[in-house]
């Protein structure tokens, strides 16, 4: 049996922060445990609901039914390349070191596009919505990035960064405007505010 892996991104829209690519399979045909909420793209999980399926997937991993890998691209390298190319260069980056055969089938969220060697893929408008793969890949990407936003929050703790993930709050842009930027704000997300 031929497995599909699904691929989405999250941290596209931030001012601070990586953005963040996940690739995930699964090897075997699994059951999901009845005690988890009802899978869905991440945003539209809780925090907890979230993190309940990414122990699940952590399990599936452990088991060897199912594989991720996820990869960040940092604020320094997307204001050089831009937003784009740096979401490229992650989902290469996850897409390679889950090293599937040449004729899986990629799914992807979005505008999202495997490198050209995978010659079996689907771009899927609400592809979290409607394949369990990618709803999956959305929501290890979007723990691993959201744990790391939490840790850098003990580091620079004015910015809110546990609650806010980097996204531009009102709380945010008041602490840049006190503060300043910090190495982890993109620059060039923030033309108007840092001069």
């Amino acid at each position: 049996m031929k497995y599909s892996i699904g691929i989405d991104e999250v941290g596209r829209g931030p001012i601070a922060g990586p953005v963040t690519v996940c690739a995930f399979t699964f090897y075997k045909k699994v059951s999901f445990p009845k005690t988890l909420p009802k899978l869905k793209d991440s945003k539209k999980l809780s925090p907890a609901q979230r993190e309940l399926w990414f122990a699940q997937i952590k399990t599936w991993q452990k088991e060897g039914v199912a594989d991720f890998k996820v990869s960040s691209v940092s604020a320094v390298v997307i204001d050089k390349i831009g937003i784009v190319p740096a979401i490229q260069k992650a989902l290469n980056s996850s897409l390679r070191s889950l090293a599937p055969k040449a004729q899986s089938l990629v799914l992807l969220d979005g505008g999202l596009k495997a490198p050209f060697e995978y010659k079996k893929q689907k771009t899927i408008i609400k592809g979290d919505e409607k394949e369990q793969v990618i709803a999956l890949a959305s929501i290890a990407a979007k723990v691993t990035r959201d744990r790391y936003m939490q840790k850098m929050a003990k580091k620079y703790p004015e910015y809110g960064f546990e609650t806010n993930v980097g996204y531009g709050t009102k709380k945010h842009y008041d602490a840049i405007a006190i503060q300043g930027v910090t190495p982890l704000h993109r620059r060039s997300f923030l033309k108007n505010v840092v001069k």
